[in-house]
Formats: structure tokens, sequence, C-alpha cells
């Protein structure tokens, strides 16, 4: 894109009636059977694997026909677990070729997660690697309609083998039903406040192609790119960065097989090392990258650079040019979109502006009854799903009317994000309308953290918000009513904040435990989430 004006006033996306992203993005790149697609970092960060499409293509079509002899078809839900490794795209690309729904899931899950996923969406089938099969075998106990186990790795009792069933499908795929372009693609599951998460279906236009929107005018690539994003598996993140644009415009996507904690040193050496030309992370990546020393590193093929998850720094766009030479173009989206609005390389960045609406989308800051607010006021980000529903914008929240109603009110798809536009058209975010906690990239409903807190036995009633945090933007905070013959102390928090681990995901564990003797309340009883939200804002601004 070289003139934003004129990309958003007359650039659209042509939908084809038929579309299949195996076929027609991963088979038909095949053709040049030297074409890069994908290369596979180790953890250490010094060996890496090398895919190419037509690899991919025979991979893909050797497990899809191994699963179609399983009796997989069209339309089952298929549980997927998988850490950044190759066997994640063969997987995905072989469900989507049958016209399967992957509901991509982070390792990161627990038990309980990983059964109330399968059974809420009626998974027949569920992928893993070794190192988490023993929660998906605990979790499929509680899973009465999932018919099949699939492992990655070592042979396991009980188990289908990922390996074998390669090894012995056919590599010519044939007869496969056609899928039309608004057929479901895949699931996601998103937290919500008020209840366990939300399954976000999404079509193969809304996803696959309308990630070309992402890929094509964000991350600005071309097919002789080197792009890494940096995200697990599990997440949308994953969408955005790691498989649908990129792959449809022809570039290359990096992937490392990233265990632990994040390691700021050895992403730059894999920058340098890999001759990275596209990179996208999230703003608690760059605040730590910064950090170090930045001239030290040889980031000369680094052409462009992406933030999103969360509302980026100005100060740490700042160091980060002064370090690499480059902008930081910052963006925002949902699980249950595209980009929405982003910084482009046609336009001057404003540091931390979200930026301006992407081609193809009409975005308006509006009210609780949808109604446009002035410009400089504060209200909610808004999609506009009429006349026309964009391309990019999720089916629906698969079962759950009332989820659907909440965010669809007259002609816009509420984003439950909260924000203003100034005079020139550039977005500035403010925060959520929820109570949903942005940490570090994850979104976090406060609901699944009160549930496994009042499982404690101290924990009487607790309410957990968001609290303001210099490297994470927000982490989660609990503020916990003992029960009786408890009393206060660090061993307590310990326990706690251990149990909450065992519990539910770790990333969604209080950071921060505060014990209190009451809780603000509505007149019928609800808690307050906001008064606390606001008081823990008031707290970080005065320290």
């Amino acid at each position: 894109m070289t003139d934003y004006e004129h990309s958003y006033l007359n650039d659209r996306i042509e939908v084809p009636e038929y579309f299949n992203f195996g076929f027609d993005v991963v088979d038909k790149w095949a053709e040049d059977r030297t074409k890069l697609a994908l290369l596979s970092v180790d953890p250490t960060g010094e060996k890496a694997t090398h895919h190419t499409f037509w690899e991919l293509k025979t991979l893909t079509n050797r497990l899809a026909n191994s699963l179609r002899d399983l009796g997989i078809k069209k339309g089952d839900r298929v549980f997927i677990m998988l850490p950044r490794i190759p066997e994640w795209y063969v997987a995905m690309v072989a469900l989507f070729k049958l016209g399967a729904l992957p509901m991509p899931a982070t390792t990161l899950l627990t038990p309980g997660d990983i059964e109330y996923r399968i059974n809420r969406a009626e998974a027949v089938i569920a992928i893993t690697d070794g190192e988490n099969a023993a929660k998906v075998e605990q979790a499929a106990g509680g899973c009465a309609g999932l018919k099949y186990l699939l492992a990655t790795g070592e042979d396991r009792r009980g188990w289908l083998s990922y390996e074998r069933m390669v090894a012995d499908g056919s590599s010519a795929l044939e007869g496969v039903e056609p899928t039309h372009s608004d057929d479901p693609l895949l699931i996601y599951f998103t937290s919500g406040t008020v209840g366990y998460p939300k399954m976000v279906l999404h079509t193969q236009a809304s996803c696959a192609i309308g990630h070309v929107l992402t890929a094509k005018y964000w991350h600005d690539l071309k097919p002789t790119d080197l792009h890494w994003t940096l995200s697990d598996t599990g997440w949308a993140k994953a969408a955005y960065g790691k498989l649908f644009g990129q792959w449809t415009l022809g570039a290359t996507v990096m992937q490392h097989d990233a265990r632990g904690r994040f390691d700021a040193p050895m992403t730059l050496r894999m920058l340098e090392r890999y001759g990275v030309t596209s990179f996208c992370a999230p703003p608690t990546a760059f605040r730590m990258m910064v950090l170090e020393d930045l001239k030290q590193y040889d980031l000369s093929g680094l052409r462009h650079c992406t933030g999103a998850g969360e509302p980026l720094n100005p100060e740490v766009m700042k160091q980060w040019e002064d370090g690499t030479g480059l902008t930081i173009y910052d963006g925002y989206g949902q699980t249950e979109t595209v980009l929405l609005v982003g910084n482009y390389r046609c336009m001057p960045v404003r540091p931390g502006s979200m930026g301006k609406p992407i081609p193809g989308f009409t975005i308006g800051i509006v009210d609780d009854e949808g109604n446009e607010v002035p410009v400089g006021e504060e209200g909610q980000i808004a999609v506009k799903v009429k006349p026309e529903r964009p391309l990019g914008l999720f089916q629906e929240y698969w079962r759950d009317d009332e989820g659907m109603e909440r965010s669809f009110v007259g002609d816009w798809y509420l984003t439950g994000d909260k924000a203003y536009k100034d005079e020139d058209g550039y977005h500035w975010f403010v925060g959520r309308a929820d109570d949903v906690i942005i940490s570090a990239g994850y979104r976090i409903g406060p609901f699944e953290v009160e549930s496994a807190l009042i499982e404690h036995p101290a924990v009487a009633e607790s309410a957990v918000v968001a609290s303001p945090d210099a490297v994470r933007g927000e982490i989660v905070k609990a503020f916990v009513i003992l029960a009786p013959d408890y009393v206060p102390s660090d061993e307590l928090v310990l326990s706690i904040q251990d149990h909450v681990r065992s519990t539910t995901a770790p990333y969604k564990y209080p950071r921060s435990v505060e014990f209190v003797t009451d809780l603000p309340k509505t007149v019928s009883g609800k808690i307050r989430r906001v008064e606390l939200r606001e008081m823990e804002l008031e707290r970080s601004r005065a320290s």
C-alpha cells in the first residue's frame, strides 16, 4: 500500500464461491517445488528445518487421507493442542482440506480446560504431542463423544501415531467434498467476562481469505519475505501471523519452538541469524528487548516491525527505533476479526495511536446504543455490519445466542474495547469496556480465575480485575475475602497462587493478591469490578 486514502476507498478482495485454504493456497504454491513455506527452529534457536510448499502438500495429503479413513469428515470438530512445531501446520492444513474444523488450543491449558473445550464443541478427535498427552488423556475420561486420541512422538497405548498415519496415508488426496467460501473453517475459544470461554466460529472467507488484509496492508509482505510472529499456536495471533495471509502472499513463515519464559537475547540472535525481514511481537516482548544493547546485533535484514496484543508505549517505540532504526507499526484486532485498525508504512505514525481502519472495514466509535460519538469522545470500537458484512469478521459465537445479542447492536458489532478518534482519523485505545484482562497479550476472563479461586479452602469470595503493570501492561489482581479461621500471610498468598496455576492455565494466575473484608457490590449483589479497577488505576498513578 502506497496511498492509504486511495486503498481505503477502492481496495476490495474478491471472494470466490468455493475456497479451501489447503488446496487453493498451499497446493497452489506447491506447483513451484522449491518454494519455501516454513522455517522451523528448535528450542535452542540454533537448529532449523525447512519445509517447501510441495513437502507440506504431500504431508497434509497423507495425514488427511488417514484421518478420512478414520471417518473424520467435513464439519467434524477437532481439538488440536500442539507446540510451535511443523506438525501443527500439517495437522491444521490436513483438516482444512477435509473441511473439518480445528479448535487450536494453547499447551498451557489444564485437563479441566481441555475437557470443557472438547465437550462444548463435541470434538471427535484430539491431537497433541507426547509432552501434553497425559493432560489430554486425563480430560478424555470425561468426554463421552471423543472417539480418537492422536499424538506425535513415541507410541502410546490407546493412541494413534501421527508419524504412522502420515507414513501410511496416500500422497494423492482425491474425492474430497468441496468447501464454499462461507463454510466453517475453525473455532477459537475466547475469554468472557461472565462465563466460560465462548466459541468464535470463522469461515474460510472470514479467516483464511480475510487475513490477506492483515498480511498485505499491515505486515506489508511480499513473496520474498521471511516473516516471524511471536505467538503460541493456540491463540488467534497465530492466524494473524503464522499461516493464512502470509502463505497466501507467498511469504515464508518462521516458527520457533520456544519453551518457557521469553528470552530477549535469543530472540534478537535469531532475528540476526536467520535474516528475518518482517517481525511481529507483543509490546511485552519489545519492552524486554529494548533493555538489551540492540546495536550489538546485526538486524540489517529486518525491514518491517509490527506490534499488537496490547497498547504499545511510545517510549518503547522510541527506544526500538534508536537501537534498530526501525519503526514499530502498532495494530489492533480481535479473535473475532482480522486486523481492524493499524499503522501502515505509507502514512505517518503517531506514537501511542492504534492507527487508522484497514481497507474493507468501516470502524466507528459508538455508545452502548450504537450511536456514533463525536470526535475526541470515548466510546466502543465498533465494526459496521450493515448493509454489507465486511470480509474478515467472524461468523458467530457458536451456540451462544446471548453472546450474539450482546455484541451486535443496530448496524454494529461491538468489540468491547474503548477508544476515541482524533480529528485526523487516528484511533487511540483507552481500555476494555468490560472486565477482560489483557496481560502480556493474553486475554483473561475474570470469571475463570474467580472460579478457580473459590475452590481454595481459604477463599470465601473473590473479585478479579486488571492492575496496571510496567512490563505486562496489566496483571491479574485478586481481591480475596478469607473463609473463617484463615488469616492473611505471604504463605497463604503463595498457596492461593499455586492453586490457581494448577487449576486453570498458568498464565491466568493472580500475580497480586489482596485480602479484604468486603467487596463493592450493586444493590442486586453483583460485584462492581469497575470500582476495583479504578482503585488500582489510581494507586498506579499515585505511585
